[in-house]
């Protein structure tokens, strides 16, 4: 059976054909190949109780004139996973390029011909009360499904969010842990009920961090400028490509600093980028309007030149996509 057993047997509502196409397609759970309705957890479940879990978000793209499906960064994700599983005392005894074949026989598997989105997740197991990390069990799951834009990529109105983002001495704010996640739907529950598109959350001294689930960019005074990771930002594989793009193919610098709050209000241009965001430019932050109140020049060429290359336009990066097909 190869690398595992295989076993034949934004938030919006769930249409109908959405959910039975969901519940009949296969998932990954705990080393086998089920289907979605297959693959349960108990409500004491640790990690459901506790949050003591990590995942993954990755993004498939489909090319219509070339009939494939291509994943962005596959490895790059699982390396990631892997680390944030450690900081969480787990085990994913699924390596890298075992992890990216069960992806695509998934993909494969549930017959994707457009965007698609991957879930893996690695949680605490076991069905019983009590907080720890240590002699818990894991279990492990992947999960696909369609996607579209998470959030608007034609220009975005934000807020800067009364909720600060988690300090790296509080919880290891590099990872993707399930818990963490709590401080990013507070922060963007709060944007979206007061009117806004998405939050930005500062640091517990004051200094510009990320938004509920991206990372960001300003344009001041023809500089690129975005936090560093000693800022509690999220590592992103998005963010790193995005940084690697500016140096290589438009010759510029990008500055990773501490951003001050009112430099969000006197930046040329802003953007956000990220797995799912993708890249997505932001023309208001806490009703001040950023440069002219249109998506910038600077921040559409990054978005067009990044998604030309997800979508398997350049040959020169094909290196960054895995074809499914």
């Amino acid at each position: 059976m190869g690398l595992y057993a295989s076993r034949m047997t934004q938030t919006l509502p769930v249409t109908t054909a959405a959910g039975t196409r969901r519940d009949n397609s296969w998932v990954f759970f705990n080393g086998e190949t089920v289907r979605y309705t297959e693959a349960k957890v108990g409500l004491l479940t640790h990690g459901l109780n506790y949050g003591t879990g990590c995942f993954e978000g990755i993004r498939a793209y489909w090319n219509e004139e070339r009939e494939q499906l291509f994943v962005v960064k596959l490895p790059e994700h699982y390396e990631r996973m892997h680390e944030s599983a450690r900081a969480l005392q787990m085990s994913i005894r699924w390596g890298v390029q075992e992890l990216s074949a069960v992806t695509l026989d998934l993909l494969r598997r549930n017959q994707y011909r457009e965007n698609a989105y991957v879930r893996p997740i690695c949680f605490k197991s076991a069905e019983e009360i009590g907080v720890k990390l240590h002699d818990v069990p894991d279990g492990f799951g992947m999960v696909t499904a369609p996607v579209g834009p998470y959030i608007g990529t034609d220009g975005i109105r934000c807020m800067v969010s009364s909720w600060r983002r988690i300090d790296d001495t509080m919880a290891p704010a590099r990872s993707k842990c399930t818990g963490i996640y709590v401080n990013s739907a507070l922060a963007k529950s709060e944007a979206l009920q007061s009117g806004f598109d998405e939050a930005i959350l500062l640091t517990y001294d004051g200094h510009v961090c990320e938004g509920s689930g991206e990372n960001i960019f300003l344009v001041r005074r023809g500089e690129l400028v975005t936090p560093p990771v000693s800022d509690n930002i999220l590592e992103g594989i998005t963010r790193a490509a995005i940084i690697h793009l500016v140096r290589e193919e438009m010759g510029l610098d990008v500055v990773e600093r501490s951003v001050d709050r009112s430099e969000l209000y006197t930046a040329d241009e802003i953007f956000m980028c990220g797995t799912g965001a993708q890249v997505a430019p932001v023309v208001e932050v806490d009703r001040r309007r950023v440069g002219d109140g249109e998506p910038g020049t600077m921040s559409l060429r990054i978005q067009g030149l990044y998604l030309d290359i997800v979508r398997g336009g350049r040959p020169k990066y094909e290196e960054w996509l895995t074809p499914v097909y």
